[in-house]
C-alpha cells in the first residue's frame, strides 16, 4: 500500500503532482516556522543565563580565593546601555570570572569586542577618560549576553570601590545560570508564534484538501470495488505523509536562512548569538516526527466521509448544516480574560498562564464558530438576493459553509491577531508615552543616591566643549509625594530663562530636579513657566546638601559624551549614569518598538500566508466543480454570471470574517489591558486601517487572479469528458 500510494502522489499527474508540492511547501514554511520559534524562545532564556558572572553574586560552597570588592553598575553611550564592573582586589589570588583571565588590578581594564571598537574611534575625552588606567585585554564573547554587549570591569583600589553604592564583597563569583524572569516575553512571543503559525495550519489544511472532492470521488471508488477503509486510509495518509517528510525536510533547511535573520533583529533590545538560537536536539526530533504524523492523522481525519458512507460521497451529500454551539469557544476564551479583571496575578509566570490561553482558546473558536456565521451570513443574504449570481452564491454558502470558511479562516485569524497587537500597542504607548519637549534632550542630569555631590563639580563642568550651563540643585527639605524636589536660586534660574522663571521678588524657588518636568505633558518644560517660590533664606539654602547636578548641552553628541565623562570622573560612585531625560526614556521606547516590531512581523508573514491559503482554497474550489459550472455554461449561463458567484463566495465570508475578526481582536484587546493594567482601549491611528483595507484589497486581488482559471476548465470538452 506504501507504494502503491507514493505511486498515486507522485505519478497521478499535474494536478497529484500540485497537490504534493502546494502540501510541501506549506508544511516547509509551518516547520521552518515552528522551528524558529522554540529556538527563540530557547535563545532568551539563554540570553538571560549566558552572562550571569556579571551579576556578582557569590558562589556557594567553600572558598580558597582572596576576597574582592565588587560593584556593579550600568553607564551609557548614546543613548546605549552599558554595563560596569568596579573591583579591588585584596590579595594576589583573585577568584576566578568568565571571560577574563585574571581579575584586573588598579589601572587596568577589560572590556568587550563592541566597548573597545568605540573607544579605539572615538576622542579619549568622550569615552576612554570613564577608566582609569590601560586596558589589558577583551572579555571573549562567550560571557556576554550579545554580540553588541558593552561591558566593562575596571580595576581599582578596594576603598575606592567601597564607596560605590551597593559595593560587596566576594570571594568566588557564581556562575550559575539565574533564572531571569522572561514570562512577559515569553507571552508576547507566544502569541506572536500563534498568530503566524495558525495561519500557516490553516494553509497546511487547506492544501492537503485541494482537489478534496475528486479525492474523495477516487477513494470512494476504491472503496465500490473493495477496497477496505483501512486500505483507503493508508493511501491517504502515505500521500500526505510524504509531503510532509520532504516539506519538514525543506522546512529544517530553511532554518538556518531564518536563524540569521532572526540573530539580526534584537528582540529582547539585544541581538542574540546564531548558536543561541537552536531548538535543540530533544525539540528537533520532536518536530522531525511530530508534523509528519500530524500530517498523517489530518489526512487520515479527512477521510472520514468516505469510510463512513462511500455511496454519500459518490452522491455528493450534503453536509449537516453547523449548529450555534460553535460559539461557545469563541464566548469562553473572552470570558477566561474577562475573569481575570481585577484577579490579575501577582508573579509574571502566573499572568502568562492566566491570559495566553484565552488568547488561544479565542482563537481557536473562531475557526469553530466559523462555519456556523457562514452559514447566517448566507442566508441573510439568500432572502435579500435578487440575481442569479447572489441568489447560487448563497445557496452555495449556505449548503457547505465549512468549504466556504475554511478559504478564509487563515485571513481572519491574521486579522485578529494584527487587531490585538495593534489595540494593545496603541494603547501602551497613549497610556506610556511621553511626550519630550525640546528641552529634555539638551538637560543631562546626575543625581545622587547620598546627597554628597562635589560643590566643585559646576565650576569643572562649565570649562567642557559644548557645555552651556552647569549648577548644582539643593534638596528640597519639604519634599513629597508629587512635590517639586529642589531648590534653585533665582539669580541661577534668571542665566538660563528657557527652563522658566521665579515670581516677581522671588530669591529662591522649587522646581524639578531635571528642570524639565516630570509628568506626561512635560509640565514645567518651557521659558512661561513661573515656579513656586520657597520661603526660604541663603543660610537655610546653604545648610542643605546637594541633591543633583544639571548641564546644559549645545546639542550635539560630543558635548554629550564629554559632559557625561567628566561627570563621572567628577563623581566617580555615582549608582545612576547622567543622562537626558530623553535617553532615559529609552528603555521604554525599546520595548514599545519592539511590540511594533512583532506586529509588525505578524502582519508581514499571516497575511500573505493567509493569502496562499485563500487562492489555494478559491482555485481548488473552481477545479472541484468545474462540471457544474460547465454544465451551466453549456445551459446558458454566461461566463461573467459565474465569476460572480465565484467572487461573492469568496468575498461575502471574507468581508464578514474581517469585521468579526476586528470586533473580537480589539475586545479581546480591552480585557487583556483592563486586567493587565487598567488601562482602557485606545482607538487605533488611521495607518492601521489602511493597513487592512490593503491587506483585504490583496485577498480581493488573489481571488480576482483566480477567476480566469474558471474559463479554462468549464469548456464544453469538460462536460463531455466527466
Amino acid at each position: 500500500m506504501i507504494r502503491f500510494g507514493l505511486r498515486l502522489a507522485l505519478a497521478g499527474g499535474r494536478e497529484a503532482l500540485l497537490r504534493f508540492a502546494v502540501i510541501a511547501a506549506a508544511v516547509a514554511l509551518g516547520t521552518g516556522l515552528l522551528v524558529s520559534t522554540i529556538a527563540g524562545l530557547r535563545a532568551v532564556d539563554a540570553q538571560a543565563g549566558r552572562a550571569s558572572w556579571l551579576r556578582g553574586e557569590q558562589a556557594p560552597g567553600a572558598q580558597t580565593a582572596d576576597p574582592v570588592v565588587w560593584a556593579g553598575r550600568e553607564d551609557m553611550f548614546a543613548g546605549t546601555g552599558m554595563w560596569r564592573i568596579d573591583v579591588g582586589l585584596k590579595g594576589p589570588n583573585p577568584p576566578a570570572v568568565p571571560g577574563i583571565p585574571r581579575l584586573p588590578d588598579p589601572g587596568q581594564y577589560y572590556v568587550s569586542r563592541p566597548l573597545h571598537d568605540l573607544i579605539a574611534t572615538v576622542p579619549v575625552d568622550q569615552l576612554a577618560a570613564r577608566f582609569p588606567g590601560h586596558e589589558a585585554g577583551i572579555i571573549d564573547a562567550d560571557a556576554l549576553t550579545s554580540p553588541d554587549s558593552l561591558v566593562a570591569v575596571v580595576g581599582r583600589t578596594p576603598g575606592e570601590v567601597g564607596g560605590i553604592p551597593r559595593a560587596h564583597e566576594l570571594t568566588s563569583v557564581s556562575t550559575a545560570p539565574l533564572k531571569i524572569p522572561t514570562a512577559a516575553l515569553d507571552l508576547v512571543l507566544s502569541v506572536v508564534a500563534g498568530g503566524l503559525l495558525f495561519p500557516l495550519l490553516v494553509f497546511v489544511g487547506t492544501a492537503t484538501r485541494l482537489s478534496a472532492a475528486r479525492r474523495e470521488q477516487r477513494f470512494a471508488a476504491m472503496r465500490l470495488i473493495g477496497a477496505t477503509p483501512r486500505q483507503v486510509t493508508q493511501l491517504a495518509a502515505v500521500e500526505a505523509g510524504a509531503a510532509a517528510v520532504a516539506g519538514t525536510i525543506v522546512g529544517f533547511a530553511l532554518f538556518p536562512l531564518l536563524r540569521a535573520a532572526m540573530a539580526a533583529v534584537p528582540i529582547t533590545t539585544e541581538r542574540f548569538f546564531p548558536d543561541d538560537l537552536s531548538p535543540g536536539l530533544g525539540m528537533g526530533v520532536l518536530i522531525a516526527l511530530g508534523v509528519p504524523l500530524g500530517a498523517v492523522a489530518a489526512a487520515a481525519l479527512a477521510m472520514r466521509r468516505v469510510r463512513i458512507s462511500p455511496l454519500g460521497v459518490a452522491r455528493q451529500v450534503t453536509p449537516k448544516p453547523p449548529r450555534a454551539w460553535r460559539l461557545i469557544p469563541v464566548v469562553a476564551g473572552l470570558a477566561e480574560l474577562a475573569y481575570f479583571i481585577g484577579r490579575t496575578p501577582d508573579t509574571s509566570n502566573g499572568q502568562t498562564a492566566a491570559f495566553l490561553p484565552g488568547f488561544l482558546v479565542t482563537m481557536v473558536g473562531l475557526v469553530i464558530a466559523g462555519p456556523w456565521l457562514t452559514m447566517t451570513g448566507a442566508r441573510l443574504l439568500a432572502r435579500r438576493a435578487r440575481r442569479l449570481p447572489a441568489l447560487v452564491a448563497a445557496r452555495r454558502l449556505a449548503d457547505n459553509p465549512q468549504a466556504a470558511f475554511r478559504a478564509i479562516s487563515g485571513v481572519m485569524l491574521a486579522l485578529f491577531v494584527v487587531s490585538v497587537a495593534t489595540g494593545v500597542i496603541t494603547t501602551m504607548n497613549d497610556e506610556r508615552g511621553v511626550r519630550y519637549s525640546d528641552l529634555a534632550a539638551v538637560t543631562l542630569v546626575q543625581y545622587s543616591g547620598d546627597n554628597n555631590l562635589p560643590q566643585d563639580a559646576p565650576a569643572r563642568l562649565r570649562g567642557v566643549e559644548g557645555v552651556t550651563f552647569a549648577l548644582v540643585l539643593h534638596d528640597n527639605p519639604d519634599n513629597g509625594p508629587g512635590m517639586l524636589s529642589n531648590i534653585i536660586a533665582c539669580t541661577e534660574l534668571a542665566r538660563i530663562p528657557q527652563y522658566g522663571r521665579c515670581a516677581p521678588g522671588a530669591e529662591y524657588a522649587t522646581i524639578w530636579g531635571n528642570l524639565v518636568g516630570w509628568d506626561r505633558i512635560r509640565s514645567g518644560a518651557g521659558a512661561r513657566t513661573v515656579w513656586p517660590t520657597v520661603p526660604i533664606t541663603a543660610e537655610q539654602v546653604a545648610a542643605l546638601p546637594y541633591d543633583t547636578i544639571v548641564v546644559g548641552l549645545d546639542g550635539t553628541a560630543a558635548a554629550a559624551e564629554r559632559a557625561r565623562t567628566a561627570l563621572e570622573l567628577a563623581y566617580p560612585v555615582f549608582e545612576v549614569p547622567p543622562a537626558t531625560d530623553l535617553e532615559r526614556g529609552t528603555n521604554s521606547r525599546s520595548q514599545m518598538q519592539l511590540f511594533q516590531r512583532l506586529a509588525d512581523v505578524i502582519m508581514l508573514f499571516s497575511l500573505p500566508i493567509a493569502g496562499c491559503s485563500l487562492a489555494v482554497s478559491v482555485a481548488g474550489g473552481i477545479a472541484d466543480r468545474k462540471r457544474p459550472f460547465s454544465l451551466l455554461r453549456l445551459t446558458g449561463v454566461p461566463l461573467r454570471a459565474l465569476r460572480r458567484v465565484v467572487a461573492l463566495e469568496s468575498v461575502v465570508p471574507l468581508l464578514a470574517a474581517a469585521v468579526l475578526a476586528g470586533a473580537t481582536g480589539f475586545g479581546a484587546a480591552q480585557l487583556f489591558l483592563r486586567a493587565q493594567m487598567g488601562y482602557n482601549l485606545t482607538a487605533p491611528s488611521l495607518s492601521f486601517y489602511a493597513l487592512v483595507a490593503l491587506g483585504l484589497a490583496v485577498s480581493l486581488a488573489i481571488i480576482a487572479a483566480t477567476l480566469p482559471l474558471l474559463e479554462r476548465v468549464t469548456g464544453p470538452e469538460t462536460a463531455r469528458n466527466e
